[in-house]
């Protein structure tokens, strides 16, 4: 029924189908959180920027390529959901959205992030997956309090030895990149407690025994001849691994999302990301949860 309504919408002339799919929403809803994912929209919602007090904008699973200046009015916006679009590069009004603790870029075709990033001080969590970066931009590097970081599913073979000033920093999924070695930046950064190598060329693994506050490394579908050594107490998923199973991935996706903003707007402690399976992201299609905050 769905796929049937997208394809109905596609026939409609453009305005009569903006006014269409976002319907009546006239006036800013109760929880603050507005949420046009899936809606076919190839133009921003203008009226939506007067929602001053607006806190969640999930735009995932559209059409868009470009924002609106009148964008920056919203800058009460913690979540904004920009994934599985067409944004070749990130609109620069995003960058003056200063209060953002989450921002979800993935699924789209963004080969470099703006400089104007590091205005984003607030951000707990990116989403970079899916994208078409070669090497993780270096203004990554410059959001201090960042405490997760996605970046699979790109072109990554190296990352940024800068990348160790992230001192908040506890969580990196870098599955399904083109390292053909372990990030040697990730053994000096003994405060990560997630590291997901999942899906790369890496064939050695050195010992992550010293990283006294890991508690999960996924290195699984690597050409490895070693499993990495790690301290008591790590899980490790992959191949001659105590544990290889891994969580269903909807299921997985969906309580990462959760962690991620609950951390994000709540900050509670990071350690309850593990609290369930060590559970890591996978490109199951936006199914970001609208949990009440």
């Amino acid at each position: 029924m769905g796929n049937t309504i997208r394809s109905l919408v596609a026939f409609i002339p453009t305005d009569r189908c903006q006014s269409y799919v976002v319907g009546d929403l006239r006036e800013m809803p109760l929880d603050r959180m507005v949420d046009l994912s899936g809606r076919q929209l190839r133009r921003f919602p203008l009226h939506v920027c007067s929602f001053t007090e607006l806190v969640k904008l999930y735009l995932s699973d559209n059409h868009l390529h470009s924002l609106p200046p009148d964008l920056a009015q919203l800058q009460n916006l913690q979540i904004l959901a920009l994934d599985f679009n067409n944004f070749k590069a990130l609109p620069r009004v995003v960058c003056t959205l200063k209060q953002l603790c989450i921002l979800y870029l993935g699924n789209n075709k963004l080969c470099d992030l703006p400089a104007e990033l590091s205005l984003l001080q607030n951000l707990r969590t990116l989403w970079l997956e899916a994208n078409c970066l070669t090497q993780l931009p270096d203004v990554v590097c410059e959001l201090s309090l960042l405490k997760t970081l996605h970046a699979g599913s790109n072109a990554l073979r190296l990352l940024p030895g800068q990348l160790r000033c992230l001192r908040e920093l506890r969580t990196i999924w870098l599955s399904g990149n083109q390292l053909a070695d372990f990030p040697p930046v990730l053994l000096r950064m003994p405060f990560l407690e997630v590291i997901d190598v999942d899906r790369n060329s890496i064939r050695y693994f050195p010992s992550l025994a010293h990283l006294t506050n890991l508690k999960l490394v996924i290195y699984d579908h690597n050409p490895c001849r070693n499993a990495p050594k790690v301290g008591k107490g790590v899980r490790r998923v992959g191949r001659w691994a105590e544990e290889t199973t891994e969580p269903e991935p909807r299921k997985a996706r969906r309580y990462a999302l959760a962690q991620d903003e609950s951390r994000a707007i709540c900050s509670p402690s990071s350690s309850q990301l593990l609290s369930s399976l060590g559970c890591r992201p996978v490109n199951m299609g936006p199914t970001h949860p609208k949990t009440p905050h």
